[in-house]
């Protein structure tokens, strides 16, 4: 039984049902269920959330991805960075990545006022974070692996010389 085969499938949607998963994995209903169980109580899976295409709403949100530039000291480690940043609702992913910078962080509010006062107020002001660089979403195209969208295809005229 593989473990990542049903991960894959609640990945994909997680409104599938055990006995669908169990078609698609050919393992037994409560085999399914047994591995979901495990799967939860060892925090595996930590949560089932819809992906909104907020473009389709009148009270769309503000969505930014944060640059985040840090100086850690000895009492100070990423984790513990990471540990005060996740706390803020506003704060929707976190990441520590490798290039130029050492965190991405997406933050979400309901105006870009809102975003703005929350980076300047709450996250510049710590005092590990020497740089921070915000870069509004335009538009999305495709969240956790859903496309969104209308469906339709580029609007543009092709053009050939």
């Amino acid at each position: 039984m593989s473990e990542r085969e049903v991960l894959e499938l609640l990945r994909e949607n997680a409104r599938y049902s055990t006995a669908d998963i169990a078609r698609m994995t050919d393992l037994e209903e409560r085999e399914v269920e047994a591995t979901i169980e495990e799967l939860e109580a060892t925090d595996v899976v930590r949560g089932y959330q819809a992906v909104v295409d907020w473009d389709k709403l009148e009270d769309e949100r503000v969505r930014a991805e944060v640059e985040l530039n840090v100086t850690l000291d000895r009492e100070t480690s990423y984790d513990d960075i990471a540990e005060r940043l996740a706390r803020f609702p506003e704060v929707k992913a976190l990441r520590l990545i490798s290039g130029d910078y050492d965190f991405d962080m997406e933050v979400e509010g309901d105006s870009i006022r809102e975003v703005s006062q929350f980076i300047s107020e709450k996250v510049a002001p710590v005092p590990e974070i020497t740089q921070t660089v915000t870069h509004y979403v335009m538009a999305s195209y495709k969240e956790n692996g859903i496309e969104l969208g209308d469906g339709e295809g580029d609007d543009r005229l092709s053009f050939s010389p």
